[in-house]
Parts: structure tokens; sequence; C-alpha cells
């Protein structure tokens, strides 16, 4: 079967759709298979003929919305590679995860959330692979092989700096009122403070760019793959 059924049942995506919204509003607790189903305006059998439980829809949720993230982050390093230096690509990384739902629900401290996310080693697998920290392990080998970072400075400090100015800025732009105020977008504001930490003084050539690009797109198709594997995991069989 594909692993996105919803590509080929309405129903199923109506019921991802509907459960986007409802564990949005309410947290993964208080939302139950029978008013999913309802919102969905299918029966309670129908949610079980996709998902076997409700953890499993949830999980299966976040992984497409982690699949679209990915998705959204190729797309971008593929149409345009400049989009793979630190200032560019800290703010793509920032802006482009916080349009997930779910996404949002764990910065705001959804324990339940996360609890769901990590009781199960593959799945804690895939959510210690996508977080900002392993990003940063990943990707910023490849920016400084590249000439795209500063070459005086420890690698493993570069990518700890990356990650705290990550969770820093993500935490300060999903909670305004908790920073004080800016005269400047903060996607700026975070993009002329990751210059200045990491970048180089001489700017990279087209060539190094492209391949640092070509190599940072295959790490995120290597997290698709893991992706995919846990959809597939999530749902019931289809014959």
């Amino acid at each position: 079967m594909s692993p996105l059924i919803e590509h080929h049942s309405r129903k199923a995506a109506r019921i991802l759709d509907c459960t986007r919204k409802l564990v949005a509003d309410h947290g993964v607790r208080k939302v139950t298979v029978s008013e999913i189903a309802g919102a969905a305006g299918v029966g309670k059998g129908t949610v079980y003929l996709y998902w076997p439980t409700k953890e499993d829809l949830i999980l299966g949720l976040f992984a497409r919305e982690l699949l679209t993230f990915l998705d959204a982050i190729i797309a971008r390093i593929t149409a345009d590679p400049t989009a793979v230096l630190p200032r560019r690509l800290a703010p793509l990384l920032l802006r482009t995860g916080q349009e997930s739902a779910l996404a949002r629900r764990l910065s705001s401290g959804d324990a339940d959330l996360l609890r769901l996310l990590t009781e199960q080693a593959g799945d804690r697998d895939l959510f210690d692979r996508t977080q900002p920290s392993a990003l940063c392990e990943a990707v910023m080998p490849i920016l400084r092989r590249h000439g795209l970072t500063r070459a005086d400075q420890p690698l493993a400090d570069q990518a700890y700096a990356m990650h705290a100015v990550l969770v820093g800025f993500g935490s300060a732009m999903a909670d305004p009122a908790s920073a004080p105020h800016s005269t400047g977008d903060p996607g700026d504001v975070l993009a002329d403070t990751v210059a200045l930490l990491l970048e180089p003084p001489a700017a990279p050539g087209e060539q190094a760019i492209t391949a640092a690009a070509d190599a940072t797109v295959a790490v995120f198709r290597q997290a698709q793959d893991a992706v995919l594997a846990v959809i597939d995991r999530s749902q019931t069989p289809q014959r």
C-alpha cells in the first residue's frame, strides 16, 4: 500500500484534518476517537479502519507534518542552493517548523504529546532525529566542510550555538509576549545573529554552496525515508 492513504481516501484525509485541528485546540489527552469521527463525519469504525488506535493516528499525523516540513525544506534548497547559507537556513528551518500545529503544541509544553511521540523506541528515534540538536549535528559538518561556516571555532561549539539560537528564537517567536519588543522582523534578526556568529568573513563560492546544498538535501531525504517508515507502521494494513 502507499504510505499516504489519504491520497486514496477522502475519509482518511478528513480524519487527519479534523485530528490536527482538535489536537491543536485541545491537546492529545482531551481528544477522543468519537470526537474525531464526529468532526470528520464518519463512524468510529472508519477511523479504526485506517489506524488501530488513537495513538497510532496521532503518531501518523505528527509524521505527516514532519514529512511536510522536510518536503518544504528540500524544495526550497533545491530551487535556490543559497538557502543553505547559515543566515538563510536558520530562519527557513524555524519558520517552516512553526507551520506545524503539533510542533506548536510541543513548543507550548504538551507533555502528553511528547510522551506519545517518545514512548516507543522506533518513534523516539524519529523524534530525536528531527530535533534542532540532531539537525544541527547532521548539517553543521556539511556547512563547515564546504566553507559556509567559520573555521576558527570548534565544530561542536558551532553546532551547540546554532541549536541554542534556534531554540531561543523559536521560543520567543512562538510566544512574542514573552520577549522584549524588537523593531525588526524576528526572522531578519535571527539571520543577522547567525551570520555574525557562524559565517566566515569571505563569502563562499557558487560551487561550494551548490555542493553544500546537495549534501544537505541528502540528509533531509534520509529523514524522509525514516518518516515514511513510521507512517507505514502507524496504519492498519490495507488489502
